[in-house]
């Protein structure tokens, strides 16, 4: 029966959301009150620009998804601005980081497979114009505290050199809240807190992180000139893990007896705190009635860190709506329609387009976006111009061993991991990840409790899925033996967008990376000098060897 239903309603989508009119672009187809500001003046036309990434951060894990965990401030903030019901982000860190400040699919920056690990010589390709040097261009200071992940083997790769006038944060994926020290494997280790291009040993208080970044946040605010505009990029490393947090923030959660998830409560109302914190001081220092405020997790939670993303299916890493639907508003004075839901389909690359449009900067015709301004969609409530979404394409994740030609109709080889949204259709092709549902029971025992998983089990050798994500949100009802023709236009227009993939930046780990080279400190070790000499070397070489031929040939 629910099958029937479904299937009803995927064709009713099919005929009515113009699913055959599909546009083409690309060359495819495509805790505290929060106390009132003293007057700071009428509004300025260049709206100052804060944008706030979670980390980790699960789709039910805020208090108005019915989470167990206290969350007042993102509450009260989403209650008084736009929520964002249909919001998506990529299922990992690097990935999302890299479209949120490109605007751009992975295939076309060649970060479309994993994350860029510490010891490769990797990072956010140069020749890609960012978010904070358009906003400079546009007249904006630009400030960047928290968690990079974008690659740093190289001066040229670090944030400062990215378009953000100061860094303090991280240059890795994770690392102790405390001490800042990060190993990649046994025997490479190493410091990773800074402070614009060098190591932070100076102002490293010793403090958790999530504390230790509101206050830089809170010093920026201070000094800067409420009258200019600012756009300030706070990446926040929590909830990631390592799960700690300050004791204090225990002590509504010591009935949660998973230690994992206890602890990520912990972690999660002290980042609630945190903002509530930055909110007081856009406040304070006249920032916020000309501020738009966005928040954003990064991917879906890890249920084994402690994450919940109930009902969605699937974690963090995963193409499932669990790995890539992502708890998202944002709030501003600025907005038309406050207090409302915003239903339409949303990007992490639209924030690129939006966010430059805004602040009045200029977008070059020569820089071809994924994204798209949906400023008036969330703002005015109107018909988002957004009608899909590429999840992504990894031709190097091929660990579907039955996927095949044969099975994607000639059309596709569903042995590479795929995903994609067209309207109220999503198509999955290869392996897309760990596929359970987790409910909150599974966190009701002291340790990790899989009992309570609702798991599918699948004819051996499957490799395609469709499902109707409007009508069916969960993923409970996989359609594509019913459909086979949705199948195949879905197929075809990834094969379509594949034409436009550059190829893969996925390097071997270089040993020149090892933070004991570099003074006990991770940080760039690719020296362009370096490189220069080996060359002139090599040539000078070549010229010796040139002169003993003629002199033997002589």
């Amino acid at each position: 029966m629910v099958a029937a239903v479904l299937a009803g309603l995927s064709l009713l989508s099919l005929l009515t959301c113009g699913y055959l009119a599909w546009g083409s672009r690309r060359g495819a187809p495509q805790g505290t009150p929060l106390a009132e500001e003293p007057g700071a003046g009428a509004p300025r036309s260049q709206p100052h620009i804060i944008f706030i990434l979670a980390d980790d951060q699960g789709f039910r894990d805020v208090g108005y998804h019915g989470s167990e965990i206290r969350t007042p401030t993102l509450d009260k903030l989403a209650a008084e601005g736009v929520k964002l019901e249909n919001y998506y982000v990529q299922p990992m860190c690097t990935p999302s980081r890299s479209q949120l400040i490109t605007g751009k699919y992975q295939i076309h920056t060649g970060l479309q497979h994993s994350i860029i690990r510490p010891t490769q010589p990797n990072c956010l390709p140069l020749d890609n114009v960012t978010l904070p040097q358009k906003l400079k261009e546009a007249g904006y200071s630009t400030h960047m505290v928290g968690k990079w992940h974008l690659g740093f083997y190289r001066r040229e790769c670090m944030p400062t050199q990215r378009g953000f006038d100061s860094f303090f944060g991280s240059l890795l994926g994770s690392g102790d809240y405390y001490t800042h020290f990060k190993c990649d494997s046994p025997g490479i280790c190493g410091y990773d807190l800074y402070e614009n291009d060098n190591a932070a040993w100076d102002h490293d208080t010793g403090i958790y992180s999530t504390q230790m970044y509101t206050q830089k946040v809170q010093q920026i605010l201070a000094s800067h000139n409420p009258r200019k505009p600012i756009f300030l990029y706070i990446a926040y490393q929590a909830v990631h893990s390592p799960l700690q947090a300050p004791g204090r923030y225990f002590e509504h959660y010591r009935s949660i007896n998973n230690i994992n998830r206890r602890r990520y409560a912990a972690m999660l109302a002290c980042l609630d705190e945190a903002i509530n914190n930055v909110t007081l001081a856009l406040k304070k220092y006249g920032y916020y009635k000309n501020s738009i405020i966005i928040y954003s997790s990064d991917n879906g939670g890890q249920p084994m860190a402690g994450g919940s993303n109930w009902p969605l299916r699937g974690s963090k890493g995963t193409y499932w709506e669990g790995g890539i639907r992502a708890v998202g508003f944002v709030h501003s004075p600025l907005l038309k329609n406050k207090g409302s839901v915003c239903k339409e389909l949303v990007h992490i690359t639209d924030w690129f387009p939006t966010l430059i449009t805004l602040a009045e900067g200029q977008i070059d015709e020569d820089i071809q976006l994924d994204g798209y301004d949906i400023w008036e969609t969330i703002s005015e409530g109107r018909r988002s111009p957004r009608v899909d979404i590429l999840h992504n394409i990894d031709p190097i994740y091929t660990k579907a061993k039955n996927g095949s030609w044969a099975a994607g109709y000639g059309i596709w080889n569903t042995a590479i991991q795929s995903a994609i949204r067209v309207n109220h259709w999503k198509l999955l092709t290869g392996n897309p990840g760990y596929s359970d549902w987790v409910p909150p029971q599974a966190f009701s025992n002291a340790g990790p409790n899989r009992w309570h998983n609702e798991r599918v089990s699948w004819s051996a050798g499957k490799t395609v899925w469709l499902f109707n994500i409007t009508a069916d949100p969960y993923e409970r009802v996989d359609l594509s033996t019913r459909y086979p023709e949705v199948v195949k236009q879905l197929l075809r227009r990834l094969s379509q967008f594949n034409k436009t993939a550059v190829p893969v930046r996925y390097p071997p780990k270089d040993p020149r990376s090892n933070p004991k080279l570099n003074g006990g400190v991770w940080g760039p070790w690719f020296k362009e000098d370096e490189k220069k000499k080996k060359s002139d070397k090599s040539k000078g070489a070549n010229k010796q060897k040139k002169k003993k031929n003629k002199k033997k040939a002589n």
